[in-house]
């Protein structure tokens, strides 16, 4: 055979030893995500921790945030594949300098730093603000509904939860009667001193369901006179005068429907595009010039109309300045949302409801039912039709929903507890926003 190869020689050791700077090709994200926690970040929250000078000298929390961070970045968020790819992928590699921790003490970096982390947030907004890639002329709003790390099927109906409860005690009660009958033929068959009354597999498990659906049972009924006393506050404070039937007092009793899930409490089921799961609700407002997240909360409600002067307020101070102009889908489109809005001075875009097929102008009840904000939302659309600047509202916020669940595989949360799953959705729209400068920093070479 003529033809000449390279030579490929596996057994051949490596003369000098390679840098990691070397690893990747330069302007690729591993070296963008190190350098920018090296030397870019703040990171005294975190580094302040580490006081105790006994034992053996810790992984650097700058690697470690550095690994963490990057691995949201590529979709890998588990900390078992984190610490595989420290040894199988060179991109990784690049960004620990070699360096290999195992699975439990990257976990045990999250789990200690989580609300430190959540600081990275602003400083990693700011930074995209020098690039020039935020200016906050349109400001999209949504939420997105995330899978909680539980099962719907792992949940219970307080009406379930009664009864349930009722049938498990018989069980167990009746279970320890027929202990107490035998007690003496054991003793005759077994002998005295000797064990022969354990607890079987059923009743042990019985027993710590009937546990388990007591505290759901009692955490159910204390949320449930915590809403109503909520209420009645706010009955108490209404005008007489007000038009109307008076509203019906609330109940301090849970409804009979109101669930629970074992596995995570705070999460709930919400309806999604495929049926009802256990979700939380997460919620980003996206600048338009360049999609980089200017704000982020996390509900465990369906609910997203509440969470719009909050998110307004979060990304005024983030950005330090004032936002102008907002655009948002019908599930913030509330009467008092819109009202505020124009008392804030801000130019919005928000859905009013559903237009049905056929039906050109709305009825009158409904003109009647939605308020003269509301109307005027409307009406504002309207003119606009398909110049509106509410157009900008699908090709901003939602592309950045997609990116996160589809790119990197951001559907479900590895946390649980909503104060957890707050931080985990924080530490996402971070990585989410150092993509977008890496991109913009690599276009200004």
């Amino acid at each position: 055979m003529d033809k000449t190869f390279r030579p490929w020689d596996p057994d051949q050791s490596v003369l000098f030893p390679p840098s990691v700077l070397d690893l990747m090709p330069e302007g690729h994200v591993a070296h963008m995500v190190r350098d920018l926690v090296r030397h870019e970040l703040d990171l005294s929250a975190i580094l302040s921790t580490y006081g105790e000078v006994r034992g053996g000298p810790p992984y650097h929390p700058a690697m470690m945030l550095a690994l963490l961070l990057y691995g949201y970045t590529q979709g890998v968020r588990s900390s078992r594949r984190m610490a595989r790819a420290c040894e199988e992928r060179v991109d990784f590699m690049a960004v620990t300098g070699m360096q290999k921790p195992d699975h439990d003490t990257i976990n045990e970096f999250r789990r200690r730093h989580l609300c430190a982390i959540e600081g990275l947030f602003v400083q990693v907004l700011h930074l995209c603000q020098k690039a020039d890639i935020v200016d906050l002329g349109h400001v999209a709003l949504d939420g997105s509904k995330v899978h909680a790390n539980a099962s719907k099927h792992k949940a219970m109906s307080y009406g379930r939860m009664q009864k349930t409860e009722k049938e498990l005690h018989e069980d167990v009660r009746r279970y320890f009667q027929e202990t107490e009958a035998t007690d003496r033929a054991e003793d005759e068959k077994y002998g005295k001193g000797r064990r022969g009354d354990e607890l079987p597999e059923w009743v042990k498990n019985k027993a710590e369901r009937l546990k388990k659906i007591r505290e759901a049972r009692a955490a159910l009924e204390a949320e449930a006179k915590q809403k109503a006393d909520a209420e009645k506050a706010k009955l108490a404070e209404r005008d007489p005068d007000t038009p109307g039937p008076a509203p019906k007092p609330p109940s301090s009793t849970p409804d009979d429907k109101a669930q629970r899930n074992f596995t995570d409490p705070d999460s709930r089921i919400m309806k999604t595009k495929n049926g009802f799961e256990q979700c939380y609700n997460g919620h980003a407002a996206v600048d338009s010039k360049a999609q980089v997240i200017v704000a982020c909360d996390l509900t465990n409600t369906q609910n997203d109309g509440n969470t719009l002067e909050p998110m307004i307020n979060q990304a005024e101070a983030n950005c330090g300045t004032k936002l102008t102009e907002l655009s948002a889908d019908a599930g913030y489109g509330s009467e008092a949302n819109i009202a505020m809005l124009e008392h804030r001075d801000i130019r919005g875009y928000v859905a009013t409801g559903r237009q049905h097929h056929g039906q050109a102008t709305a009825t009158e009840s409904e003109r009647v039912k939605r308020g003269p904000f509301t109307q005027g939302m409307r009406e504002r659309l309207r003119r606009g039709g398909h110049r509106s600047r509410y157009r900008l509202r699908k090709q901003t916020v939602e592309p950045v929903f997609g990116q996160m669940k589809e790119c990197r595989g951001f559907r479900q949360f590895l946390l649980r507890g909503l104060v957890k799953v707050k931080a985990e959705w924080k530490l996402a729209c971070v990585a989410h926003n150092v993509l977008k400068l890496q991109k913009a920093r690599v276009a200004c070479g």
